[in-house]
């Protein structure tokens, strides 16, 4: 059974909690999918209606496209797309079944030489999409689109042929580097927190952990992120916490930081709440409709880290 995180909460709840004010944000502004896994992960509501609205996304190849990652406009399947509706199924307790099947034959279709998922397929062409996006003929493989999925995959025990060389292709990514950036630090986390070789998983998560905080790549002073480097083609401003690496207590990742430097990063994340109920964007905003997309999924990621802490957020 997936960990959907936050606990589901009674219908009533304080008028003034986070959750109850998020969720006010979240009918104002979300998209029919982010109203129902709202509903799901905090209200108690069934799985299927988040089920129903995902399928809306879906391609005939049986990868997702449409916008369901935000960033990516357009109506072709691309790996990001396919990691954001893994996420989804994953929250809802459905990532199995035919439709996984379907899903890990797009990826399948769309891989590299060397089995891994490129960033962005060059089906995106022609299509509005980020400018940090970067959209190529013949893309490399790329551990920021292989890595979330593959450990979804693993996560949840779905076995597949195609999974045998994106591993071995995450494996030597995350033990080679050298240097990263925060995104793709966050992608090795999701691999590493779901693979099946444990202590070699944990050795990785070592080394990348000592990565992270030689190169300052989590603020671990929020009062004054200043003090710490913005990664090259990030928006201004655009820092990690602790808890953007260590979602949750059982994460590997955790080990990275002490008590003290988690407990601040969770005070910060509470204290971003804005006075509409939802959580900022920090990446840069290009056009209206991704950003306004984004803050609904960005509240819920939000309010499911500070449960899984166990922060008050009822």
């Amino acid at each position: 059974m997936a960990d959907t995180g936050a606990s589901a909460l009674p219908p009533t709840v304080p008028a003034h909690s986070p959750v109850t004010r998020a969720e006010r944000f979240v009918w104002l502004t979300a998209r029919v999918l982010e109203q129902r896994l709202f509903a799901h992960r905090f209200r108690g509501a069934p799985a299927e209606p988040v089920e129903a609205a995902l399928e809306a996304y879906r391609n005939e190849d049986g990868g997702y496209g449409h916008a369901l990652e935000p960033d990516l406009r357009g109506p072709v399947s691309q790996p990001l797309h396919a990691a954001h509706a893994l996420r989804v199924l994953d929250a809802v307790g459905r990532c199995a079944g035919q439709r996984v099947e379907r899903l890990c034959r797009y990826l399948t279709s769309v891989s590299t030489a060397d089995g891994a998922l490129p960033a962005v397929h060059p089906s995106q062409q022609g299509f509005p999409a980020a400018p940090f996006v970067t959209v190529v003929d013949d893309p490399p493989g790329d551990l920021l689109a292989t890595g979330p999925v593959v450990g979804l995959l693993h996560r949840n025990e779905v076995w597949h042929a195609w999974l045998f060389r994106a591993t071995d292709f995450c494996w030597q990514a995350v033990e080679s580097l050298e240097k990263s950036h925060p995104y793709e630090v966050q992608a090795a986390v999701a691999f590493l927190d779901s693979v099946p070789d444990r202590p070699r998983a944990q050795a990785a998560a070592d080394r990348l952990g000592r990565l992270v905080r030689e190169h300052r790549l989590a603020a671990l002073d929020p009062e004054d992120p200043d003090a710490y480097p913005v990664s090259p083609g990030y928006a201004p401003g655009e820092h990690h916490f602790a808890y953007d690496y260590a979602r949750s207590p059982h994460s590997l990742a955790r080990a990275w930081f002490t008590d003290e430097e988690m407990d601040r990063s969770l005070d910060h994340l509470a204290a971003q709440q804005r006075d509409d109920g939802g959580w900022p964007v920090r990446w840069r905003h290009w056009a209206p409709a991704p950003a306004l997309e984004a803050r609904p999924l960005v509240t819920i990621e939000a309010l499911r880290t500070l449960g899984a802490y166990g922060r008050r957020i009822a």
